[in-house]
Order: C-alpha cells, then structure tokens, then sequence
C-alpha cells in the first residue's frame, strides 16, 4: 500500500500517511495543499439520494492543518542507521543484508561514547567483533565514512522502503550532500 508523504504548513516532512489516514484527511478538509502528479482515484460508496459514487484524488505529497514544529531529531534505530549507510561494514566496506549487520559504536559506550547518529555506523558481525571495545584507531580499523546524523529530509527518506519520485523528488533536494543511497 502506497504511503502519503504528511508536512507541516513549512512543508518540513512530519511522517507518513496510510493511504487509509490520507483519505481521512482530505475527507475532514485537514489537507491545507497537496504537491505532485495526481494518484489513480480512491472511490467510495454510492449515495442513495444522488445515486453519485464518492470519490478522492490523492496528492503523493499532502500538508496538513496543524501547528508547525522547529526542531525534528531524527529517531535512530537499526533499520535506517543501515539504510544511511548503504547497508555497507563502514570497516570492510562489504555490502551485507541486515542480519549480519550491527550497529558499532565508533567510541565505545563503555568509554563514554553515546548511541546517537554521529557515533554509530553499520557493521559487520566480523568486524564489530574484531573491534571490540577499542576505538577504530585502536584497533587499526579506520572508518570509510564520517557518521552523521540525517536532516529531516534524509530521515523521512530511509524511514520509508517505497518512495515515489514525487517524493523523492522533493525530499532529495534538501539532502545535505549526494548520497549513493537516494539513487
């Protein structure tokens, strides 16, 4: 089922909408502007009276009534951190599928390191044991890439395995730098 990018007045992305949760917004009138090419019909019943058939168009892209938030921290968790790094051992460098990642903590939290984007990356099992509790200098294992912690755009990106590329296209154009993963 096709997922409705949801933003705030600003157009800052706020989450994703079920197709089922986007068809209620629009029927409540809550859909203050929608953005890219119109979505096939969402019909619905037929009204005894008229005889006339209900129907929605969707947006891929939809900002709703509400208040506007400044700051968004992006949530981190296995699923995205190995997505942001191309599910690739940033030791290694090889490509695995997501059992046989792990999150490592470039410092170790044991020595004061913390479970935030900017101190974690995806690892192999082989890897991340070999690295122990010891920092990648340490153990003469450098990183391939800087950490780093995704701006909301990039997040509401690796949050989502089916992205539309009006969403992408409007997600991607906030993206900090290139990234061989949003290909």
């Amino acid at each position: 089922m096709q997922a409705i990018l949801k933003l705030d007045l600003a157009g800052q992305p706020r989450g994703w909408l079920s197709l089922h949760e986007a068809i209620s917004a629009y029927a409540r009138g809550d859909v203050v502007y929608g953005i890219g090419d119109v979505l096939p019909p969402v019909f619905g019943g037929v009204q005894r009276l008229s005889g006339k058939r209900s129907r929605i168009d969707l947006q891929p892209i939809v900002a709703l009534q509400g208040r506007i938030v400044q700051s968004f921290t992006p949530p981190l968790c296995n699923r995205t951190l190995f997505r942001r790094d191309d599910h690739r051992c940033l030791y290694c460098g090889t490509q695995h599928g997501r059992s046989e990642l792990t999150r490592d903590h470039v410092m170790p939290v044991s020595r004061g390191g913390n479970d935030r984007w900017e101190n974690v990356v995806a690892a192999c099992k082989r890897c991340n044991w070999q690295k122990d509790n010891l920092t990648p200098e340490e153990a003469g294992m450098p990183l391939l890439a800087v950490p780093f912690r995704p701006n909301t755009y990039e997040w509401h990106y690796l949050a989502k395995d089916r992205v539309l590329a009006d969403q992408m296209d409007y997600l991607s154009k906030q993206f900090r730098a290139h990234r061989d993963w949003a290909n």
